[in-house]
């Protein structure tokens, strides 16, 4: 088991990681909007940390992990504050309008953290203290993260306010008529969403020790697209299984192009494709499965039937 967590711990917490981005996605939307924001918020709280525990935090390895907590609550309140200033113009938009102003956002944040000193330009920031000593450990504050937050997830959608976000979401017409202000909630939705988005980047800049513009891009949306759209994207436990396995996704593809003996040029491409192959998994996703391998009725289904059983 040593052995083993050794050698997968690093892919064991991105997996955990990669199911909390997935349910920064799924936020926005269960207002029914397309935001591929999180890239951006990510990348703002990546930046934060690494530039508070650099510059700011000056202490020896290990970094404390009460700084981490403070750089964690720093990094949700900014990424807060920049999704509520952009969510309420850009939550007026709809369907791909709303996709692309959200991609704009990201190449945005991406272009400016090009060219600012401070975030050290395309170079990024290097030699990140470490809080923990393996990259296991880094376990003991996203799995408490990730619990919590399908918690929250899960007591949300049985409260007012997440019954006001499936009624947008299923006809934001008759939501407004009912006396429901959608634009309130999907500014909430995509501040939830931005939160949390932040905070896992200021995790994730200790965990990979280095941070930089590449962290927050338009092919980073897509993979994140893809953890909710394949996933599931009517429950977040779709969100939070599309995020594990499609992180470890590229790692078992890897493994089976080095230890299959395919001729080099397949080998090849299931090292170097993963894009391709997530843009093909969407595509194939939205035309057999549009609500996601994950469904409401498939959890339902299986409530019901274990209900039966215990009869």
């Amino acid at each position: 088991m040593a052995e083993f967590l050794s050698t997968y711990g690093s892919l064991i917490v991105s997996m955990v990681l990669g199911a909390l981005l997935g349910l920064s996605l799924y936020l926005p939307l269960m207002t029914g909007q397309l935001s591929v924001a999180s890239p951006g918020f990510y990348a703002l709280g990546g930046y934060i940390a690494a530039i508070l525990s650099t510059k700011v935090f000056t202490t020896s390895n290990p970094f404390p992990i009460h700084l981490l907590l403070l750089e964690m609550f720093i990094a949700g309140v900014a990424s807060g504050l920049l999704g509520l200033v952009i969510g309420i113009p850009t939550l007026r938009l709809r369907g791909i309008y709303l996709a692309i102003a959200t991609i704009a956002f990201v190449e945005v944040l991406r272009v400016v953290s090009l060219n600012l000193d401070i975030t050290g330009g395309a170079v990024g920031i290097f030699a990140i203290p470490q809080p923990f000593q393996t990259p296991i450990e880094y376990l003991w504050i996203a799995l408490p993260l990730l619990i919590i937050s399908m918690i929250l997830l899960y007591r949300l959608e049985r409260i007012r306010i997440g019954r006001a976000f499936t009624a947008i979401r299923e006809d934001e017409l008759a939501a407004g008529a009912m006396g429901i202000n959608p634009t309130y909630y999907k500014v909430l939705a995509f501040t939830l969403g931005s939160i949390l988005a932040g905070v896992v980047g200021a995790i994730s800049a200790h965990f990979l020790n280095t941070w930089n513009a590449r962290q927050g891009t338009f092919d980073a949306s897509i993979i994140y697209l893809t953890f909710v759209l394949i996933g599931g994207s009517r429950t977040f436990i779709g969100s939070v299984v599309g995020g594990i396995v499609f992180t470890a996704l590229p790692e078992i593809l890897r493994n089976l192009a080095d230890t299959t003996g395919l001729p080099t040029p397949l080998a090849q491409f299931l090292r170097d494709g993963r894009l391709i192959i997530f843009g093909l998994l969407i595509v194939i996703g939205t035309i057999f499965f549009p609500q996601g391998l994950i469904t409401p009725e498939l959890l339902k289904g299986r409530r019901h039937k274990t209900g039966d059983t215990r009869k």
